[in-house]
């Protein structure tokens, strides 16, 4: 692609999630989603393969009809009750679309199908991680706006519930690593949502803290140049340092202490547990318990198991890298090593 297009595209995208941070009017907030979408979509069609221009359409087709139905309730709510701000959301009619307008928009549970086949179909490792880290910050403003969010908790649990149980159709779809990082992904937007309606400050760290180990797990894909577990398993020829601590990658993004994913979670379940909601954090807990063993088996798959020399997976050469590193270095660094600074960050976030 060229330079000077790609400059315009990725500007767009940052200008596209800016003005939805900034707006306080709803058709503000759809063009910014709008511009967002529109400069993601030739990024994710450059490569003119069949897989990757079936993924760009069943994105489109997903974005256009999110941004139709939220386009759609914001004016009826603008007809129903004279207001356009984003704060003034008092009709449940309107209520209720844009939680569906947004809950599609982020791929989040049970509206969820969507994610894994695009991020399976991208183009490249760094469309994915765009799409999985990127494109989740637009609507998030948005997400802490919406009075629905605040009071349908049963219907997050009901969607982290189905999320679990498609967990664990990775296992059965040739081992994908991709399609298992987009299942993470449903996992902690769900996370955020069941907290945000009792602690937003709490949900802004737990967005913060996916969006560190989610980079870290794809850039450790984009340096390995793997998308399926058996080639993870013979990366230790290539990089054993590396796939030394990748295990501890994917612990951290399960929420294994004392890794830095146990953080967000630990102050959920906290916080539920002093509103009175014990039942509810001992589900999300035993659903993390659940999810914890497929990082597990994840991790015993690369590094204690020796993937068998066949068509599908061959020992790499251990060749110098070309590609940056620091990025990859400060991600794991975080994703590892953040949880001593646990009260530090909860006394910043105590208002």
């Amino acid at each position: 692609m060229n330079p000077y297009i790609l400059a315009i595209l990725l500007f767009g995208l940052g200008l596209g999630t800016t003005i939805t941070f900034a707006s306080s009017h709803w058709l503000l907030a759809w063009m910014g989603l709008e511009m967002n979408t529109l400069a993601i979509i030739p990024l994710m069609a450059q490569h003119h393969h069949p897989r990757a221009v079936e993924a760009t359409t069943k994105y489109f087709l997903i974005q256009a009809a999110a941004a139709a139905t939220l386009l759609f309730a914001s004016i009826t709510n603008a007809w129903l009750t004279g207001q356009w701000e984003i704060q003034q959301i008092t009709h449940p009619l309107p209520t209720t679309m844009i939680t569906l307008a947004l809950a599609l928009k982020i791929g989040l549970a049970p509206l969820h199908a969507w994610l894994p086949e695009v991020l399976q179909g991208t183009g490249t490792l760094l469309q994915a991680l765009i799409l999985s880290t990127w494109q989740k910050l637009a609507p998030s403003p948005l997400n802490s706006s919406n009075p629905a969010f605040k009071t349908q908790t049963p219907f997050i649990i009901l969607g982290l519930g189905i999320h679990r149980l498609l967990e664990a159709e990775v296992d059965k779809r040739k081992h994908n690593s991709v399609k298992f990082v987009a299942y993470s992904s449903i996992a902690h937007m769900g996370w955020m949502i069941l907290i945000l309606q009792f602690s937003p400050s709490i949900t802004l760290l737990t967005l913060m803290t996916y969006l560190i180990m989610t980079s870290s797990t794809f850039l450790v894909f984009k340096l390995n140049k793997s998308t399926n577990i058996n080639t993870l398993a013979t990366s230790w020829a290539k990089a054993p340092a590396l796939t030394a601590l990748t295990p501890l990658i994917l612990l951290s993004l399960g929420g294994l202490p004392p890794l830095t994913g146990f953080m967000p979670k630990w102050l959920i379940l906290q916080e539920l547990t002093k509103q009175g909601l014990a039942p509810t954090a001992t589900l999300a807990a035993l659903s993390a318990l659940l999810s914890l063993y497929f990082y597990l088996r994840l991790s015993y798959a690369m590094t204690l198991t020796i993937s068998p020399n066949n068509l599908l997976g061959t020992t790499p050469w251990r060749l110098p890298s070309t590609q940056l590193t620091f990025p990859l270095a400060t991600s794991t660094t975080l994703t590892i090593c953040l949880l001593p600074l646990t009260p530090a960050i909860s006394a910043l976030l105590t208002p």
